[in-house]
């Protein structure tokens, strides 16, 4: 209880409360306000989710030199995991449909956290590279599950803002990343570190999940009388998905972007030191400027979708980045290439969640629970084929075909959005006169 303190004239004062009991009062507000608000806490879980499915992603270039000299692999080792980790995250994203449809949206992310946590604590644990490859394909499953999951809940109940503010928080997790995992390295001379603790993390996340499975059940339960039906609420087969055109341009919309997005960010690097002889130090920070650019671009584009529209904000990205890939390509002096690679960050960075939101307005609300599945299985695809493609040509032709490549990806991008622009506004006049 409070207690009363006499002021020194004698007059009694306003009864101070001792501070354990002011912070369960604070712990009993924000309990009763996600209560009655329980879409609140489930929009903060789904942004930690995300901070943790960034995580992972960072720890991997800061860590590889000591984990391929502890495992005694080669250089080039790393291609064999990344395929295993694609192939996971490749198959369960294409799933992601029919496992909503048939488990619900907070039991598979519950399974999915759990399933990536222990296969990034299993990393730590195994003994022979090999098994760590092996793991790779379940760390991938749990995060294409998460991301693909994720990503329909939010499309399906939510507005174009918050996807924008969700992908920012993918931000801060590669961001973070390697933070944990040079602390790692630093303090206590091992790369197992970062893996563990963002092992842990995910675990606790899917515990997390689990204690709120009566709010996902609730908010993703089957809409019933005359409202609208919700994307998770449709049980349309895979088959009948994969027949209609405008999920294929999709499909292939997700492949080309995800890839230039990754084929920049893995190649400006060797690019600035091996082919234009930046100094390392600044091609670091060149490189850096291009991730710092990207998230505060998803930050800012939250701020302005609502008005600004997914379409306005895709055509708006793509000509900024074609612009940016010309300055790159033109190359007409050093401060150029960060100009270029800083306008290219700021530029793409609404267009993903600006298409993942407008799903549904190209391809209809039956398939777009499915079509999200497959346009994150296609991210995968991309990620890993438009960067080896690019350091094939680099190999056989120039450094200095990565800019032009990564031009022509940006202008076929371009292209295929007008076409499922199109295609979309047409078939919306057919169901209008029919």
């Amino acid at each position: 209880m409070g207690r009363c303190v006499r002021h020194p004239v004698g007059r009694l004062q306003t009864p101070v409360v001792a501070p354990d009991l002011r912070q369960r009062g604070i712990l009993v507000t924000i309990s009763t306000k996600l209560k009655r608000h329980p879409q609140l806490g489930l929009i903060l879980l789904a942004f930690v989710a995300f901070v943790a499915l960034g995580l992972p992603d960072g720890l991997l270039g800061v860590g590889w030199p000591s984990i391929r000299t502890g495992f005694a692999i080669p250089l080039d080792a790393v291609g064999v995991f990344l395929t295993t980790v694609v192939v996971g995250y490749t198959t369960s994203s294409f799933l992601c449909g029919f496992l909503l449809s048939r488990v619900g949206v907070g039991r598979m992310l519950a399974a999915s956290c759990m399933l990536t946590g222990l296969a990034l604590i299993g990393y730590t644990l195994v003994p022979q590279w090999w098994m760590m490859v092996a793991l790779g394909v379940f760390a991938g499953l749990g995060a294409g599950a998460i991301d693909a999951g994720l990503n329909t809940y939010v499309a399906a109940h939510f507005g174009e803002g918050l996807m924008q503010w969700l992908h920012a928080s993918w931000g801060v997790g590669i961001t973070t990343g390697p933070i944990i995992m040079t602390l790692g390295l630093n303090a206590l001379n091992t790369w197992r570190f970062g893996y563990r603790v963002v092992g842990g993390f995910q675990i606790a996340l899917a515990a997390c999940f689990v204690l709120t499975l009566p709010m996902w059940r609730r908010n993703d339960a089957p809409v019933g009388g005359e409202g609208e039906k919700r994307l998770t609420d449709y049980k349309t087969p895979v088959g009948e998905t994969l027949r209609q055109p405008q999920v294929w341009l999709s499909v292939v919309l997700f492949f080309l972007y995800v890839g230039a997005e990754t084929g920049l960010g893995t190649w400006t690097y060797t690019l600035l030191t091996e082919s234009r002889g930046v100094d390392p130090t600044l091609a670091g920070f060149f490189a850096g400027s291009y991730w710092f650019t990207f998230t505060i671009g998803r930050i800012v584009a939250g701020m302005v979708a609502t008005r600004v529209g997914s379409t306005r904000l895709v055509f708006g990205g793509l000509v900024g980045a074609l612009l940016g890939a010309g300055l790159l390509v033109w190359n007409p002096s050093e401060l150029a290439n960060v100009v270029a690679v800083a306008i290219i960050g700021l530029s793409i960075a609404p267009i993903f969640p600006a298409l993942m939101s407008d799903t549904k307005a190209r391809v209809g609300n039956a398939y777009a629970a499915n079509t999200i599945g497959m346009q994150m299985a296609a991210t995968g695809v991309g990620l890993a084929f438009i960067p080896a493609v690019m350091g094939v040509l680099a190999r056989r032709v120039s450094l200095e075909i990565i800019p032009i490549c990564l031009l022509g990806v940006y202008a076929a991008l371009f292209g295929i959005y007008v076409l499922a622009v199109r295609h979309r506004r047409a078939g919306a006049a057919w169901v209008w006169r029919t």
